[in-house]
């Protein structure tokens, strides 16, 4: 049911771990490019500013990462869904920079293991209670998509 996820769809035919590398330097340095005042923009009305969409990276990256290792580790617990909406009610006290750098550490570290998982350690599934089984690397699927979807609302941003 998940291969159809949105964000998995966005990702299309690409390699998960590749566009999990690349995000992880091109996400940090959009920060950077868009400096104190950037960060404080929107990339259309009524939606996160740069520093807020960089600060839910973050968290995914603590979300998505967890998710992965309880498939792999305990496959019979069900995942966990959480409420961004909720999550996200802190966002505007938070550093956009300080964001950017915390995400590019957790994405290094969940790719270190996200490259020694073996297939049988990918293919591990566990209960979503929304979509039913997900395998480790649906997760990861997903995740990838997701970050693509954020970095293109920097990128809007960038290109004001």
């Amino acid at each position: 049911m998940s291969a159809t996820h949105p964000y998995a769809q966005l990702l299309g035919d690409r390699d998960p771990l590749m566009v999990l590398a690349e995000t992880q330097q091109r996400i940090p340095a959009i920060a950077h490019t868009l400096g104190t005042d950037g960060l404080k923009r929107t990339y259309a009305p009524g939606k996160w500013t740069a520093a807020q969409v960089l600060t839910h990276l973050a968290d995914c990256e603590i979300a998505f990462g967890f998710r992965v290792r309880q498939i792999v580790a305990e496959p019979a617990l069900e995942i966990q869904p959480f409420d961004e909406n909720r999550w996200a009610r802190h966002y505007n006290q938070v550093d956009g920079l300080t964001a950017a750098e915390t995400f590019q550490m957790l994405r290094a570290w969940n790719l270190s293991l996200f490259r020694r998982l073996s297939a049988d350690e990918l293919a591990s599934t566990a209960p979503h209670p929304e979509r039913g089984p997900e395998s480790a690397l649906t997760v990861i699927r997903i995740m990838a998509g997701h970050t693509l979807n954020h970095l293109a609302q920097l990128e809007k941003i960038i290109a004001g």
